[in-house]
C-alpha cells in the first residue's frame, strides 16, 4: 500500500493549518447555531399571528374526496381513502356500524393514517360491509406526549431466519424515532400468527429509540411461525413481517422421530386433565406408532411416564392427580427406531374443582355488602349425595374412552367421590374404579375390548353414604370416529423470489377436524425429501424459503391431525427457484465519457435487479439543468449501456435520465445525473474509464474490470492507474506501481469481510486521464457455496474441458467465458455448453496456444464466477489421460503368469481392471492360436477380470512364447509370457513334482513331513502328521534301519503321530524313519537328526531349560567346593560357558566341569584365596543367552549363602563316621564285608560304586543300609574278578563324602597283601572358608 511520509517542516506547517481550520469551524458552528435561534424565534412569534389570522376566518369541515363504495374479495385487505379540509382543523373519526374503529382492540386488523391531509384506513382480511360516518368539527387541544404520538421509520429489518431447536436466536428491527426520548420508548408488540407475545422465560423483549428486539432463549417448534413487529406511531402503526423456521435437533437415536409440539392441558379437574399436542412431520424417518406423556410437578425436575403403552392419537386423559398441586406435561413420540427428544413442556396446570365456581352465589345486601355462599348451604341438612346425570362418553378412540357425567344435586354436606360401573351385553354390572376415589366427573377406561358394547353408571359416595346408581350410559363401543384426513388435493409452486417458492394446494375433502399441514420439498434428481416447515400450517398456501437459487424442486403436501399424517399430496410440477417476474430496477451511475460540443457519449450501470426476464432496451430522457420538462431522446430502446446523446447546444448543462426495460415492461426511471456541460473536450490525457465490475471476489482477493475510454486525448492510451480506499474513506492507494497494459487488475491481500470501492485512470503519453466513477461497494467475502473451475477430461470422448459449477442461478442468466479476461465468443477454438447449473468450455484441439488465464461469469447473479490458468505442464497431463481415453487399452492388474496346480496342472493367467460382458479374447502359443479343447481349458471371470487357460498334462513340448490378446469395446491389450530355459526347466520340475504328489496322496500320506518339537521336561518329540488313512493303516518307526516300537502304538486314526526321545542327546544323532501303509501303497518321511538338524534340536532344549534354570548354588564336597545349576534337563552338548571375573573357565584338575542329566556344575578342588571372586554360567539357546550368577568374593550378596553352607557342610552333610579301610586284600571263595558307619542331618543317601560304576544289590553282591546308620557291601564267594577300585558316596541336601576302598582278591597260595590303614578325608576347604569368614 502507498504511505506518505511528511518531512518534519511539513508536520509542523500541517499541525498550524489543522488548528487554524478547527478555530474556523468553531466560528462556523457558533455562527449556525445562532441562525437558528434567531429563526425559531421568529417562527414563534409568527405563530400567534398565523392562529389569529385562520381564527379570523372559520370554516365547515368539508370533504375534497369522499368515500366510494368497494366491492372486495372476503379475506382480502382494503384502503378506504377520503380528503378534508376546514378550520380549524377537522378531527376525523372512523366507524363501523356505528361503532368507533379502535386500532388497538384489534391489533393487526386497522391501520389508520393521516398524511398531507390524505384520511386512509387500511382494513386487512374483509370480512362485513363498513360504512364511515364524519362526526361535528372540535379544536385539539394540547396533551402530554404518548408512545403513540412518536414518528417512527423502520430501517434494517429482520428477514426470513433459521435456528435449530435448543439453540437461541434474536429478531431485531433498527428504527428512527422523532422525538427520540429516552424515557418515552416506542410502543412495540410482537405476535406469531397474529398472537400478541408476552414477556416470559421463553420470550425476552426490549425496545429503544433505536431498536426493537426479540430473543427467544430456547427454541422449539412450538417458536416457529409468523413473527409482526407492530409499532404505533403518530400516523398509525409501522409493522414488519417474516417467518421464522425451527428444524428439529439431532435425534436421540438415528431414525427416531422429531419431538411433538403445542402440549396443551384442557378439561382440567380435581385429579384429570385432558393433554393434546401436535403430531411432528415425517420426512425420512419410519412414521410414528404412538406416544409417550410425562408429568412433572412444579418445582419438581422428576419426570413420571403416565402411560405404560404408548398412545396412537394426540390426545390423552392423565388421572391420578392431587387436588391443588401444579404439573407440566411433556410428549415424546415413538418409531421402530426409537423414542424422540421431549416436546417443550406445557404451561403450568393446576387441579383444581372446575364446577366449584358455579357452586358459589354472591349476594348483596343494602348494594354495598356481598355475601358469598355455597349451593351445599342451602341443601338444609341433606347428607346422602343424589345421584350422578347425564353419563356419556366425552372422548372415544381405539385406546381409551373418557366417561363425563353432571355431579349429583344435592352433594351432600361431606367430600364426594364416585364409583363406575361397567356391563356388557346382559352380564352382571362390575365396579371398574376400585383402586381410584375418584374426585372429578371424568374418568378414562383403557381396557375395554375391541368390538364389545358397554354401558357405564356412577355412583355418588361421601362419609354418610352412596347415592342411588345414575342412568346408565348409552352403549359406548371404543373404535376411532374420524381417522386421518383424506391427501390434500392439486399441488402448485409458482416462483417467488430468487430464495423462495410460493407453494398453494386445494384442501382435503375429507378435513377430519385438520390442524394444518407440513409441506415437504426434494431437490429434482435426488430422493432424498426435506421438510418444509417443522409446525402444522394453517392456511393452504405456504412461501418456502432458504433454497438454493436456480435449483429445480418439487413439492408435496400432508394434512395433519390428533390422529396423525394423511397419505403425501400428488407432487407438483418441478420448479425452478427464479424471482417472479417484474419490470427491472432503475439504472444508476450515467457518467460522461466524451463530449464534442454537440453531443454527450453517456454510460450507465445496469439494474441491480433485472425483474426475472433479460434487460432487452434502456430508454433515455434529458432536460436542460434549468427546465422541469424531461425529453425522450430515443423512441427505440438500445441494447448497450452506452450512448451518445445529438443535438445538443454548446454551452448548455443538460440532465440525463434512463429506464431500462424487460418483458414485464418499462422500468422506473434512475435518478436524474448530475448536469453535464456541452462543451468539447480538447484536453490531451484521455477521458474516464468506465463500467467498472467485478469477478472472483473472494476473502482476500478480487479482480476488477473495466472498459477503455471513449476519449483517447490526444495519443493512444498506453495504461491504466487503479486506485482503492475503504469505503467511507476518501484516501485512495494506488495499487500499481507501473500503468497495466490490460484492463483488468488481480487485488490481493485485502481484509475478510472489509467494504472497498474503486477507481480507474487511464494513461497516455501526454499525462495521467480523468478518473473513473467510482465502483460499487464490494465486501471482501466469497459467496456461500462458491466453487471454482475445475480442469478434466471426458472419460468418454477424452475432450480436455473446463467446468464451472454455480452456486447460484437464474432463469436468464448466462455463462460468459473469456481468456485473459476477454470475451471468448464464438472461437473454433473451444465449444461452451451449459446444463442446469453447469457450463463446459470444451478444447476442440488443445496445444499450447491454448494456455493461458480462463475466467467465467454467470450473469444475473451475485457475483458468481471463478477463473483458472491453464499451464502446460496441466495441459500435458490432460493430453496423455486424453490420449488413453480415445486410444483405450484393457488396464491390467496383473500380467499373464503361470502358477503349478495340484495334479502337475500349468495354469497361465492374468488379471483385468475391469471387463465387461462382451469382452473377446486367444490365447496364442509359439504363434499358433489355443483353443479350450482336450488338454486345455480356457475360461474368464467378470466380476474378477480373471482370464485363464489351465494345461492339464505339462511336458518338455510345452516350451514357448504365451500371449493374450484382448478386445473390451474400443479397448484392445495384449500380454506375453516368455517360458524357455533355466525358467521352463524350473516349471516343468514342480509340475512333475506336483503329479507325483497327487498320486501320492491318492493313498495314505503324509499331510506334514516330520519334523521335532521338545516339551517343557525337555523331551524330544519327532512329530509327523498324516491324511487319507484307515483302521488298518500302520506307521512303523525307523533309525538307521532299525526297527523302534513305542511303548504306545501310534494311533493314525488321530491324524498325528510322535515318538518321544527323553534325555537327548549326541547319541540320538542319526536318520529317523516314519512309515506308513496300507494295501493302498505306503509313503515315507525322513528325519536327518545330524548336522544343523541336531544343533537346532540342542538350541531349543537349551531355550527351554535356560529359561527353568535355578541361580547357582554352592555345595561343599571333600574336594572342595561345587557350584551347581539346577534346570529341566542338562547335557554337555548345551552351549554352556563358565566364567571366573568374566574370564572363560576351561575344565582342568583344579577346576573340573560337568552335569548331569538335572544340573550343570563346577567343581573348585582344594580352593584358594585366588578362587574367590564373582562367578557365573551363560546358556546360549543360539538367539539369547541365560545367565545365573554366584559371589564367592566374600562381600557380595552371596556372603550369607556361603557361611550357611559352610556351617550346614560341616554340621549336617552326610559323611562316614569310620569303619572302612582303603585297602582290602582277601582270599577268592571267602567272603567280603565292607561296614561303616554313616552320619547326616537329614539321613543321607549311600550308594556303592565299583570302578565308577554303581553297584545294585544282587545275590552275589548284596548292599544294605540299615537304621540310617550302617552301610554295608557283602560280596559272596569273591573271585578275582571282585578285585577293584570300590567307593561309597554319602550325600544329603548339605553336602557329602567320598570314601575310596581298593580290594584285592588273591588266590589260594598267593601271598597275603599288606593290610590297610583307616582313610582319614583331608581337605583344604576348611582352610578356605575360615579365611572367608
Amino acid at each position: 500500500d502507498a504511505c506518505v511520509v511528511r518531512t518534519a517542516e511539513e508536520t509542523e506547517e500541517y499541525q498550524r493549518v489543522a488548528t487554524n481550520v478547527g478555530k474556523g469551524l468553531a466560528v462556523i458552528q457558533e455562527e449556525l447555531h445562532r441562525m437558528r435561534m434567531a429563526t425559531k424565534a421568529q417562527v414563534q412569534d409568527m405563530m400567534p399571528k398565523r392562529l389569529d389570522l385562520l381564527d379570523e376566518f372559520p370554516r365547515m369541515p368539508d370533504f375534497l374526496v369522499a368515500l366510494r363504495p368497494h366491492t372486495v374479495w372476503e379475506k382480502t385487505p382494503v384502503k378506504l381513502f377520503c380528503t378534508v379540509q376546514g378550520n380549524p382543523r377537522p378531527i376525523v373519526k372512523w366507524y363501523k356500524e356505528g361503532v368507533p374503529v379502535d386500532p388497538l382492540s384489534a391489533p393487526g386488523k386497522y391501520k389508520i393514517e393521516n398524511k398531507y391531509g390524505v384520511h386512509s384506513l387500511i382494513i386487512n382480511w374483509l370480512l362485513m360491509m363498513f360504512h364511515f360516518l364524519f362526526p361535528s368539527w372540535a379544536v385539539p387541544h394540547l396533551t402530554e406526549i404518548h408512545p403513540s404520538k412518536l414518528e417512527v421509520s423502520l430501517l434494517d429489518r429482520f428477514s426470513v431466519t433459521f435456528g435449530v431447536e435448543g439453540s437461541s436466536i434474536s429478531l431485531v428491527c433498527t428504527m428512527v424515532v422523532v422525538p427520540n426520548l429516552p424515557n418515552v420508548p416506542p410502543l412495540a408488540q410482537w405476535y406469531r400468527d397474529d398472537k400478541l407475545l408476552k414477556p416470559s422465560k421463553l420470550v425476552e423483549m426490549s425496545v429503544s429509540g433505536s431498536a426493537a428486539r426479540l430473543t427467544l432463549p430456547y427454541l422449539a417448534k412450538d417458536d416457529e411461525g409468523l413473527y409482526t413487529l407492530r409499532i404505533f406511531t403518530k400516523d398509525g402503526t409501522a409493522e414488519h413481517s417474516a417467518y421464522l423456521f425451527v428444524s428439529d435437533a439431532a435425534p436421540s437415536a438415528a431414525g427416531a422421530p422429531g419431538a411433538p409440539m403445542s402440549v396443551k392441558a384442557y378439561d382440567i379437574n380435581s385429579d384429570y386433565v385432558l393433554v393434546a399436542w401436535k403430531p411432528p412431520n415425517t420426512v425420512n424417518e419410519a412414521p410414528i406408532t404412538g406416544y409417550f406423556v410425562d408429568r412433572c410437578e412444579v418445582g419438581s425436575d422428576s419426570w413420571i411416564q403416565c402411560n405404560d403403552a404408548p398412545v396412537k392419537v394426540c390426545k390423552y386423559p392423565v388421572h391420578g392427580l392431587s387436588l391443588g398441586r401444579s404439573y407440566h406435561f411433556r410428549v415424546r413420540a415413538v418409531n421402530s427406531a426409537g423414542i424422540s427428544r421431549a416436546s417443550r413442556k406445557s404451561d403450568k396446570v393446576t387441579a383444581i374443582d372446575a364446577a366449584e365456581s358455579e357452586r358459589l352465589q354472591v349476594i348483596k345486601i343494602e348494594g354495598k355488602y356481598d355475601i358469598v355462599i355455597k349451593d351445599d348451604e342451602l341443601e338444609g341438612y341433606v347428607t346422602i349425595p343424589g345421584e350422578p346425570t347425564e353419563v356419556h362418553a366425552s372422548e372415544i378412540f381405539k385406546s381409551y374412552v373418557v366417561l363425563s357425567w353432571k355431579p349429583p344435586c344435592p352433594r351432600g354436606r361431606a367430600p364426594l367421590w364416585y364409583i363406575i360401573e361397567k356391563v356388557s351385553g346382559t352380564g352382571a354390572w362390575q365396579r371398574i374404579n376400585t383402586a381410584v376415589k375418584l374426585h372429578s366427573p371424568r374418568y378414562p377406561v383403557f381396557d375395554l375390548q375391541d368390538g364389545q358394547k358397554y354401558q357405564f353408571r356412577v355412583y355418588s359416595v361421601n362419609m354418610y353414604g352412596s347415592s342411588e346408581a345414575s342412568a346408565p350410559s348409552e352403549p359406548i363401543q371404543k373404535v376411532d370416529q374420524d381417522g386421518v384426513p383424506s391427501a390434500p388435493g392439486h399441488v402448485v409452486a409458482t416462483r417467488n423470489t430468487k430464495s423462495s417458492v410460493f407453494v398453494q394446494w386445494e384442501p382435503p375433502k375429507n378435513p377430519k377436524n385438520l390442524m394444518g399441514y407440513y409441506i415437504d420439498g426434494r431437490v429434482v434428481g435426488s430422493k432424498e425429501w426435506f421438510a418444509c416447515n417443522h409446525k402444522p400450517f394453517k392456511h393452504t398456501r405456504f412461501v418456502v424459503h432458504g433454497l438454493i437459487p436456480g435449483e429445480t424442486y418439487v413439492f408435496r403436501v400432508q394434512a395433519a391431525n390428533v390422529f396423525g399424517l394423511s397419505e403425501e399430496s400428488q407432487e407438483s410440477s418441478p420448479i425452478a427457484v427464479e424471482p417472479a417476474l417484474a419490470t427491472p430496477s432503475a439504472p444508476y451511475g450515467i457518467a460522461m465519457l466524451s463530449s464534442d460540443g454537440s453531443s454527450i457519449t453517456l454510460a450507465w450501470k445496469s439494474p441491480k435487479h433485472c425483474g426475472g426476464s433479460k434487460v432487452n432496451a434502456y430508454y433515455i430522457d434529458k432536460r436542460d439543468a434549468d427546465t422541469l420538462v424531461w425529453k425522450e431522446v430515443n423512441l427505440t430502446g438500445v441494447t448497450e449501456r452506452v450512448c451518445t446523446v445529438g443535438d445538443l447546444k454548446e454551452g448548455t448543462f443538460y440532465e440525463f435520465m434512463v429506464q431500462a426495460a424487460n418483458l414485464a415492461g418499462v422500468g422506473l426511471p434512475s435518478a436524474p445525473s448530475a448536469p453535464m456541460k456541452c462543451e468539447a473536450w480538447t484536453m490531451e490525457e484521455p477521458g474516464p474509464a468506465y463500467d467498472l465490475s467485478f469477478s472472483e471476489v473472494r476473502s482476500h482477493s478480487l479482480v476488477i474490470l473495466w472498459k477503455a475510454p471513449v476519449y483517447t486525448g490526444a495519443s493512444a492510451v498506453t495504461g491504466y492507474f487503479v486506485d482503492m480506499a475503504k469505503k467511507g474513506s476518501s484516501e485512495f492507494v494506488t495499487l500499481n506501481q507501473e500503468a497495466v497494459r490490460h484492463r483488468y487488475l488481480q487485488v490481493a491481500d485485502l481484509e475478510e469481510g472489509e467494504t472497498y470501492v474503486f477507481r480507474v485512470r487511464a494513461v497516455n503519453a501526454n499525462g495521467i486521464g480523468k478518473p473513473s466513477q467510482l465502483s460499487d461497494p464490494v465486501c471482501a467475502k466469497a459467496l456461500p457455496g462458491t466453487s471454482e473451475i475445475v480442469a478434466g477430461v471426458d472419460e468418454e470422448t477424452g475432450d480436455v474441458f473446463l467446468s464451472l459449477e454455480a452456486c447460484e442461478i437464474c432463469e436468464t442468466s448466462k455463462f460468459v467465458w473469456s481468456k485473459n479476461y476477454k470475451p471468448i465468443g464464438d472461437c473454433p477454438r473451444v465449444a461452451v455448453t451449459a446444463k442446469g447449473r453447469t457450463s463446459r468450455l470444451t478444447f476442440t484441439n488443445p496445444d499450447k496456444d491454448d494456455l493461458g488465464k480462463y475466467s467465467v461469469v454467470v450473469t444475473d447473479t451475485d457475483g458468481v464466477s471463478s477463473s483458472y490458468t491453464l499451464t502446460e505442464d496441466a495441459l500435458n497431463t490432460m493430453l496423455e489421460l486424453s490420449y488413453a481415453i480415445r486410444h483405450p487399452i484393457v488396464p491390467l492388474k496383473h500380467a499373464l503368469n503361470y502358477e503349478i496346480l495340484e495334479k502337475g496342472h500349468v495354469r497361465f493367467w492374468l488379471q483385468a481392471v475391469k471387463l465387461s460382458p462382451s469382452v473377446s479374447y486367444r490365447f496364442i502359443v509359439n504363434d499358433k492360436e489355443v483353443t479350450s479343447g482336450e488338454g486345455h481349458k480356457i475360461s474368464h471371470d467378470v466380476a474378477t477380470g480373471i482370464i485363464q487357460m489351465t494345461v492339464d498334462h505339462f511336458t518338455r513340448a510345452n516350451e514357448g512364447t504365451y500371449t493374450v490378446q484382448i478386445n473390451d469395446g474400443k479397448a484392445k491389450t495384449q500380454s506375453s509370457l516368455v517360458l524357455v530355459g533355466d525358467v521352463f526347466k524350473a516349471a516343468l520340475k514342480e509340475a512333475e513334482f506336483q503329479r507325483k504328489e497327487h498320486i501320492r496322496k491318492q493313498g495314505p500320506h503324509f499331510s506334514e513331513y516330520l519334523y521335532f518339537t521338545v516339551t517343557e521336561d525337555c523331551t524330544v518329540m519327532l512329530t509327523c502328521k498324516v491324511a487319507n488313512v484307515k483302521k488298518e493303516t500302520t506307521l512303523h518307526w525307523y533309525k538307521e534301519e532299525d526297527e523302534i516300537v513305542p511303548e504306545t502304538p501310534p494311533s493314525v486314526m488321530s491324524g498325528a503321530c510322535a515318538i518321544p526321545i527323553p534325555l537327548f542327546s549326541r547319541k540320538d544323532q542319526g536318520i529317523f524313519k516314519a512309515v506308513l501303509g496300507d494295501d493302498r501303497g505306503k509313503d515315507t518321511s525322513v528325519l536327518d537328526i545330524s548336522g544343523q538338524v541336531f544343533d537346532d534340536i540342542i538350541n531349543a532344549i537349551a531355550k527351554i531349560a535356560g529359561a527353568s534354570a535355578s541361580d547357582l548354588v554352592l555345595q561343599c564336597t571333600p574336594e572342595g567346593i561345587r557350584l551347581q545349576c539346577y534346570m529341566n534337563y542338562y547335557t554337555e552338548e548345551m552351549k554352556t560357558v563358565w566364567k571366573h571375573k568374566e574370564s572363560k573357565i576351561a575344565s582342568s584338575e583344579k577346576m573340573r566341569i560337568g552335569g548331569t542329566a538335572e544340573m550343570a556344575w563346577m567343581q573348585i578342588c582344594d580352593p584358594s584365596d585366588k578362587e574367590k571372586g564373582h562367578y557365573s554360567i551363560e546358556i546360549s539357546d543360539g538367539v539369547k543367552t541365560h545367565v545365573r550368577t554366584f559371589d564367592l568374593s566374600g562381600q557380595g550378596k552371596n556372603k550369607e549363602q556361603v557361611i550357611v553352607e559352610f556351617t550346614h557342610f560341616y554340621l549336617y552333610r552326610g559323611r562316614v563316621v569310620g569303619g572302612l579301610p582303603d585297602v582290602v586284600t582277601i582270599m577268592e571263595e571267602k567272603s567280603l564285608s565292607l561296614t561303616c558307619t554313616v552320619w547326616g542331618e537329614p539321613t543321607p543317601e549311600v550308594t556303592w560304586f565299583k570302578n565308577e560304576q554303581e553297584v545294585a544289590s544282587t545275590e552275589h553282591t548284596r548292599v544294605t543300609f540299615d537304621g540310617g546308620k550302617f552301610a554295608s557291601l557283602v560280596i559272596n564267594k569273591v573271585t578275582p574278578e571282585d578285585s577293584g577300585k570300590y567307593s561309597i558316596n554319602v550325600r544329603n541336601k548339605y553336602g557329602g563324602e567320598f570314601v575310596e576302598i581298593t580290594v584285592s582278591v588273591y588266590r589260594h597260595g598267593e601271598q597275603i597283601p599288606e593290610k590297610g590303614t583307616f582313610p582319614v578325608a583331608t581337605t583344604n576347604i576348611d582352610v578356605f572358608f575360615r579365611d572367608y569368614i
